[in-house]
């Protein structure tokens, strides 16, 4: 930034929106000018000072409770932004690390249309497979089974096959919880008696949903799935699990 540019209008403003945001994400600041820099950003409403905001999402205070407290108060502001401010969600959930509060927010302002296909859009970036911190990509797919529209548990299902555990546990239980059988049963029941699969969590997850929905596994599938059934369930002719009495 050349000496006219950094004395002109222009200048100083982008230098009042850094200083902000900068204080937005300094856990060492007081709690007041904290709050000082949400409500300076807050009426600049610029998609930078908008996203720059949302940082404080990703900022954790020492004091927990305050920390909570401040989070909360961005969240109430973003949300009577509405849904102009979806572009710096999604930018913001495809920047972060921990997307819990984001995801909120984007189930607050989006239609569930729009909402499908922002988590659509920030899931290719987290195929299945293998990936050194899973954590955002379970909250994506947790997130899914909050979405009721259709397609919500067709993106669930690839990651039945992602390298992590806990991936493929949320996957599991966003399809037991989105319900739709015609595109979640025969996938589940495949995994269930797949070779690849030898969590017992996920096996029993897979299984209670079976119970909980009455969904009759397909004849192709029995035969790996009666191997891998569990002693505490059985399982008809139909292919309808229950449980054993205790």
């Amino acid at each position: 930034m050349g000496l006219l540019d950094f004395l002109s209008k222009d200048g100083r403003e982008k230098r009042n929106l850094e200083r902000n945001i900068n204080r937005v994400v300094n856990k060492y600041a007081q709690s007041p000018d904290r709050y000082k820099a949400f409500e300076t950003l807050l009426d600049d409403g610029s998609p930078e000072a908008i996203f720059g905001l949302m940082r404080r999402f990703g900022m954790m205070y020492d004091k927990s409770i305050d920390d909570e407290q401040e989070k909360e108060w961005v969240f109430d502001a973003l949300v009577e932004k509405g849904a102009a401010i979806i572009p710096q969600i999604e930018r913001y959930l495809q920047a972060a690390d921990s997307i819990s509060w984001p995801l909120r927010l984007l189930d607050k302002v989006a239609s569930p249309e729009t909402e499908i296909e922002v988590v659509r859009r920030t899931l290719e970036r987290h195929e299945p497979g293998y990936e050194r911190d899973p954590t955002k990509k379970i909250q994506l797919v947790n997130h899914l089974a909050g979405i009721k529209v259709p397609g919500a548990a067709a993106l669930a299902v690839p990651y039945l096959a992602d390298m992590d555990e806990g991936v493929r546990y949320a996957a599991a239980e966003t399809l037991i919880r989105l319900a739709d059988e015609g595109v979640a049963s025969g996938p589940l029941a495949a995994h269930f008696g797949s070779v690849g699969e030898e969590s017992l969590r996920v096996r029993l997850q897979i299984a209670e949903g079976f119970v909980q929905h009455a969904w009759s596994v397909a004849t192709a599938y029995r035969p790996a799935f009666d191997k891998k059934l569990p002693e505490s369930f059985s399982i008809d002719r139909d292919g309808r699990l229950k449980k054993k009495p205790a």
